[in-house]
């Protein structure tokens, strides 16, 4: 077996040469599977060089030249391919001298089937017939396999995209097409210029579609494409998209800086969708409403990741990380983003609950294991970065910016990213840009706050004690903190977090009364908002990214207020997943756990059922095989026999979208 060579320190590309604006034409033959490109780069030579280094893989290079305001035309003496670097070095006989050029490059590569660079898509036609689209994939690092490129997210430049294709296809890139030309056996499409952007989000898609189109009422042209007969199944996500643009341009205070966007459903496509500005690609399942067929649960995601999507044309195209090591910053924003939109656009859907059983409480899941890693994780070699493409960066990355929100409020968390979007607009930032701007509006320790939660891997376990105040008129609380580990061992390492704390109280139980950050290992809070009898919630909407355990009567008090749900559901749900997880560490007994269970019989929530449902799993597996296993059954019948007698088999008409869900649980 040959030997794997180990990674060279990963240098990025040198610095002395930079782009400034490519002239990109693409022919691809879909007998061969081949293309044929041409690129033409205006470059800027910042300083006097004999060589110069660019990303390419998987391509041939033809020839290259460069020109420009010191040089005639001149060709390299040598052209290098360093495939294990990824890079092209175009060696010169003379030095080039500082200022402006232009790189010409002819080269050829291949249509393939790896689901990126640009490759080819199979699907079956409305006549059966097999037939093919090519689509582009660049994110992170595959511009490269398409065309000779600086390669890197802060090398920004302008693109003119030019495609020539066969007759009869629809040929899509970022921007509107400027011109078309018939060439006899093949047509040309000239797009217009695009803003200064990235290479991963540079985007072309040549196939056969159909598409619906709409104008939001700000006035952008939005479409959606689907496969040729079923435009229909396009029509949701349009609804939700020119709905979408409109909400964000509001939130942010800045306008959709492109004329239009355009939806397109790919046959073949690796992830669930790519942001490509002006041209975001999905995989059909993410963007295809079938009316017959699609769930109620597939419906709400699609409007989540049309959501998800848009949001990244603002934070992630206008505004891009400098380096990948940023990249939990544009995912877990934009993870985050999707459920404030998808809230206002459809509240029937109260999509934040869901948001905690689904994102939030699987990044706590994981995030408690030894293998987990922080939040920002830094990226040397382009092959490590499909390493954080995961849920701690998406999950555990949305949830501390939900944290953030609620620590600092919406108002100022809007005025904080309007201030970061203007001030950094087709520039490239580092995550602590992001904590600078929304300090600025908020007057807050943000970055303080916040590199406790993104430069350390997991999260704190806050133990609260109780009793009352020597004055008789309240109860004093104190909290400790310590590293919440699954297997419930402490780590040797010392953690620590400045961790948001709020608390609720049986008076209100929808109003915060105290609201304050522990910033060591230990504090004590005074609360005088309650009766001698009522219950006290820390953390109520289960925001804070934490565990809380309570002492037996503080946990007793609050059992009530779930059985008759004057509880708020996100906090009958927090109570109970907290709880559970804390039994799974060896902190509690189980029967803690089957006690508090129990209060649950009379729940409506969707929600709440579904954490239920995951721990009554996880229960049942343990207790399969055992003498308890009969009674558990009997345990678990009991708890959903008012629920599933409530719901019934056959859906009602007009009964809400949750209960839609909760009967497919249920059953």
């Amino acid at each position: 077996m040959p030997e794997v060579a180990a990674y060279e320190p990963y240098q990025r590309l040198p610095t002395s040469v930079l782009p400034k604006h490519y002239k990109l034409t693409l022919t691809p033959d879909f007998t061969t599977f081949t293309f044929k490109g041409e690129v033409s780069v205006q470059i800027q030579v910042v300083k006097e060089t004999q060589k110069i280094v660019l990303n390419a893989l998987d391509l041939t290079i033809q020839n290259a030249s460069i020109q420009g305001e010191a040089v005639s035309q001149q060709e390299p003496s040598n052209i290098s391919i360093l495939s294990e670097n990824e890079t092209a070095e175009f060696t010169f006989s003379k030095p080039i001298l500082p200022g402006k050029y232009s790189l010409d490059i002819q080269f050829t590569g291949e249509v393939n089937d790896k689901m990126k660079g640009l490759y080819r898509s199979k699907y079956v036609n409305q006549k059966g017939e097999d037939r093919y689209a090519a689509v582009t994939q660049f994110e992170s690092t595959d511009a490269r396999r398409c065309f000779p490129c600086w390669d890197e997210p802060a090398l920004k430049a302008t693109f003119d995209i030019t495609l020539i294709v066969p007759p009869k296809l629809e040929a899509l890139s970022n921007m509107p097409v400027k011109k078309v030309t018939d060439l006899g056996e093949l047509i040309r499409y000239d797009f217009e210029t695009t803003p200064i952007m990235s290479t991963y989000l540079v985007a072309a898609v040549v196939g056969e579609y159909d598409y619906v189109e709409d104008r939001s009422n700000d006035g952008v042209l939005v479409r959606v494409y689907t496969p040729r007969g079923k435009k229909e199944q396009g029509l949701f996500a349009l609804e939700v998209a020119t709905k979408v643009l409109p909400y964000y341009k509001d939130y942010f205070n800045i306008a959709y800086p492109l004329p239009k966007i355009d939806l397109i459903a790919i046959a073949d496509f690796s992830a669930g969708a790519m942001e490509n500005w002006g041209l975001v690609t999905y995989r059909e399942t993410c963007l295809l409403v079938d009316p017959e067929n699609t769930s109620a649960v597939r419906k709400q995601w699609i409007a989540l990741v049309v959501g998800h999507e848009l949001a990244h044309q603002w934070f992630g195209n206008l505004v891009t990380m400098e380096w990948w090591t940023h990249l939990w910053l544009n995912e877990g924003y934009a993870s985050f983003v999707e459920f404030l939109c998808v809230n206002h656009l459809f509240p029937q859907y109260d999509i934040w609950t869901q948001f905690v059983n689904d994102v939030y409480i699987r990044a706590l899941e994981l995030d408690c294991l030894k293998n987990s890693h922080p939040i920002e994780v830094p990226v040397g070699h382009p092959s490590e970065i499909d390493e954080i493409f995961d849920d701690i960066s998406y999950n555990k990355g949305a949830s501390v910016i939900r944290m953030l929100h609620h620590y600092i409020g919406d108002e100022d968390f809007r005025k904080g990213m309007n201030l970061y979007l203007t001030k950094h607009q087709y520039k490239n930032t580092f995550t602590e840009d992001l904590w600078e701007a929304l300090e600025e509006a908020s007057n807050k320790p943000v970055g303080a706050v916040m590199s406790t939660w993104t430069k350390q891997m997991g999260f704190p376990f806050v133990k609260v004690a109780c009793k009352e105040s020597s004055d008789g008129k309240g109860f004093l609380l104190s909290f400790t903190q310590q590293k919440f580990c699954a297997d419930g061992v402490q780590p040797s390492k010392d953690y620590s977090w400045m961790i948001p704390i709020s608390i609720s109280t049986s008076t209100d139980p929808n109003k915060e009364v105290v609201s304050t950050v522990l910033e060591t290992k230990e504090m004590e809070i005074l609360v005088t908002d309650v009766k001698p009898e009522g219950w006290i919630k820390v953390n109520p909407g289960t925001i804070g990214f934490y565990r809380t355990q309570y002492p037996p009567d503080m946990l007793e008090r609050l059992i009530p207020a779930v059985h008759d749900k004057s509880l708020p559901p996100l906090d009958r749900l927090g109570l109970l997943d907290d709880l559970f997880a804390i039994v799974q560490a060896g902190h509690s007994g189980t029967v803690e756990v089957l006690k508090l269970l129990q209060a649950y019989v009379d729940e409506t929530d969707y929600t709440v059922w579904s954490s239920v449902s995951n721990i009554l799993t996880k229960l049942g597996v343990l207790l399969s095989h055992t003498d308890c296993e009969e009674l558990f059954k009997k345990f678990e019948k009991s708890l959903l026999s008012k629920v599933s007698a409530r719901l019934g088999w056959d859906s009602l008409q007009g009964e809400q979208h949750l209960d839609t869900l909760l009967r497919g649980l249920v059953l």
